[in-house]
Order: structure tokens, then sequence, then C-alpha cells
């Protein structure tokens, strides 16, 4: 028995079904482990994806592999998985935030532009840093030009900050012969910009025995109007749990991160930007959560289903991105460009927790909510709204997300003309 007349056998799809949530199973024992307080979270289920991803993926490929051609579906299939999970997180975090994101922006609009480009900033710099180690101690001799030298540490930032936008961006500016060095330096240094954000959300709060009730009770007051605004009057539904509402809010993400704005104007000549579906997606359901009806017609889902679609969504988006992302690691490892990449995650991540600690005065919880937003961490945000026991950190992720964005573009494409 086979599906699309015998192109897809049902046991290479179900195979991979069964690995997917064999994963998940896994992935989610591994992250309930616990070492003084201290567990992965959501990111063992990343660890398994790349475990899994290093040892199997040959295996995956043969099993999916269209017809008599010989190709194999499996990379469009994790790139499905992984998209699908995006659009489901981001979209449940922006309805989430949506009630208190307005009033926050309001209140520390400054604060997070700042925090952004501070951040993104320093990730540069630390760029810039590994450039000329690299080019004064001979290291990355194995690259021949400056220039493919230069792509692979363009490669690492982006994996350092899990950015897509940022990679798409760079092997977009980057001559076609060092494409692949982009994606070599982005493979490498994902890991840790996935695990190293996840563990400094956790340990932050006990290394300064942060008192969470009290943290807690800071941030649920930094949009107290936005919270209690009530909606007066019965609202028509199209359904019971939300799902029309969120899945026209995902349409409309979807076609505004299609959006492309030249940026001809900041000397980056046949270059664009977008928003991207992850950018889109957030936005649309900002604006959704905040008004929360359209006329008669409710436009906020239920806080269960935004509560599974940001759990489900972040798992899979761990899975799509990790399978693929081990085997790349295997092929691809160099202790010294991943020590790199170590870098390009940690100095930007401190120096933002400091600035926003000293200079912003942020509240704990305010603070790495925002350097979640910064670091354009995704699996760190979910591991943070755990670790803090509340959602309202997601205001603050989604108020510094956006201009981050933005800038480790414009950071990336910089340095690789500059550089």
């Amino acid at each position: 028995m086979s599906l699309f007349g015998g192109v897809i056998p049902v046991t290479g799809i179900s195979f991979f079904m069964f690995c997917l949530f064999a994963i998940l199973f896994v992935g989610y024992a591994l992250g309930r482990i616990t070492i003084k307080g201290v567990a992965l979270g959501d990111a063992g289920v990343f660890i398994i994806a790349l475990v899994f991803g290093a040892i199997f993926f040959g295996q995956l490929e043969g099993q999916l592999m269209l017809g008599s051609t010989g190709t194999s579906f499996v990379e469009k299939a994790l790139e499905i998985v992984e998209t699908l999970g995006l659009i489901l997180f981001v979209t449940s975090v922006g309805f989430i935030a949506g009630p208190k994101f307005f009033g926050n922006m309001k209140k520390n609009f400054k604060s997070y532009v700042l925090l952004g480009l501070i951040i993104i900033l320093a990730g540069g710099v630390s760029a810039i840093a590994c450039i000329y180690f690299g080019r004064v101690f001979g290291y990355g001799a194995t690259i021949e030009t400056s220039e493919g030298f230069t792509a692979m540490i363009v490669g690492l930032l982006s994996g350092s900050l899990t950015s897509t936008p940022a990679f798409s961006a760079a092997k977009a500016t980057v001559a076609e012969q060092y494409t692949s060095l982009v994606s070599v330096g982005h493979g490498i240094a994902y890991i840790f910009g996935v695990v190293g954000v996840v563990l400094f959300v956790q340990l932050i709060p006990k290394l300064t025995k942060a008192n969470m009730a009290e943290e807690r009770a800071k941030i649920a007051g930094s949009a107290e109007e936005e919270a209690k605004k009530q909606i007066s009057g019965k609202l028509f539904e199209l359904d019971g749990h939300g799902l029309a509402a969120f899945s026209l809010a995902a349409i409309l993400g979807i076609f505004l991160g299609k959006v492309k704005i030249p940026l001809s104007a900041a000397g980056l000549s046949g270059t664009c930007f977008s928003l991207t579906t992850t950018g889109g997606c957030l936005v649309a359901s900002l604006i959704f959560g905040h008004f929360r009806k359209l006329g008669k017609i409710s436009i906020m889902p239920e806080k269960s289903t935004l509560q599974l679609f940001r759990e489900l969504g972040l798992v899979l988006f761990l899975v799509g991105a990790g399978i693929p992302g081990g085997a790349d690691f295997v092929a691809n490892f160099d202790a010294m460009y991943f020590v790199y990449g170590v870098i390009m995650t940690i100095f930007p991540m401190i120096v933002g927790y400091l600035f926003a600690k000293y200079v912003l005065r942020l509240s704990l919880l305010n603070n790495l909510g925002s350097l979640t937003g910064g670091m354009t961490s995704t699996p760190a945000l979910g591991t943070l709204i755990g670790t803090a026991g509340t959602e309202d950190v997601a205001a603050a992720y989604a108020a510094t997300y956006p201009i981050a964005l933005i800038a480790v573009v414009l950071v990336s494409q910089f340095l690789i003309l500059l550089f």
C-alpha cells in the first residue's frame, strides 16, 4: 500500500513520524533531569534531535526517497516541521503578549530599542574581534581568502544568535562561492546558540537568589492599564477554541513577512530586508492580541489553545532545526570555530544583561525577557516562561525582538561588505 501513486511509501512516512514522536518523548524525559535546580527543559528535545541527526540522518534520508528519482524528501519534511513550529510558537507568543505589549512599549520603548541594539552590536564587535584574531594568528588558514573567512565568521554570528534572517541575508550578500561557508558557520554555532541562552535564563535567577514571586509582581505591574482592559458585550466566535482567529493572524503574518524593503539607502545596494514569516506572524498576532475583537467578532483564541500551540510549536521547531543541525555539525565541526561561536553567544548575552540591569535598571524578568528577544532566541523564551512562572515575559521578548531582527541583518551584511 502506498500514497501519492507509489511515490512516497507509507513505511517511509510512518518511519518519519515514529522518529519525530520518539524524539519528543525522549527529549522531554531528558529535559526533566534537574541538576542543582537547572534543567534543559524543552532544549532536551533539541539535544536529542541533534544526536538523532548526527547518528541516523542518513537512514532517515534512505526511508524518504521520492520514487525512482532518488531525491530525498527528508529535508523538505523537516523544513515544513520547523516552519510550522515557528508559526505556531510566535503567533501564540504574539497573542499572549498583545494585551500588555503596547502599554509595556509605551513605558519602556527607549530601553527596548537600546537593549536590542546593544546586544546585536556586541555580537558584531565579538565577530570583528574573531576576524582579526584569526587573521593575526593564522587561524582560518584553511580558508584561502579573507572574504571566505569573513563569510565563515558571519555564519557563526547568525548561528550564535540563532537568527535565520541574518543567515539568509549573509548568504544573499556574500559571493556565490562562499555561501557554503556561511552555512557551515551557522551550523557549527547554532547548537551553543540555543543551549547557551536556555541555560543562562535559568542560571541568572539562581545566582542572584531572586525572589520569583516579587519579580513576577514587578513585571505584571509594568503595563497594568493594558491588562485591566475589559471587552464589553458578548462577542461572536467563529469556533470555540479560537482556531479561526489564530489562522487569520498566521495568514496575514505570512503575507507581511514576504514584504521586502530595499536597503539601498543604507549602502546595501541590491539587498532587501523582510520580517520573514517569523516576524510577520509575531507582528500580526500582537495587533490581534491587543484589539481582541473586530466589530462584534472575537479575534482572540482561548488561553488554553495558545498555551498548547506555544508548546507544540516550540518543540516542533526544535526537532525540525535539530535533526539537520546534528548532521551538519558532525560533518563540519571544527573546534576553534566552535569556540568563536561560543564567544559570539556569551559576550553579547552578558553585555546585554549587565546593560539592562545597571544602566536601564529593568526588573529581572523584564531584563531576561528582553534578553531572549535581543538574542532572537525562540527556545530560550519557552524556557524562561517555565522558569519565571508567568507568560508576561513574552511582552518583553516581543518588544525587543523586532529591533534585534533588523539590527542583526544589517550588522551581518555590513561585516561582509567591510571585512
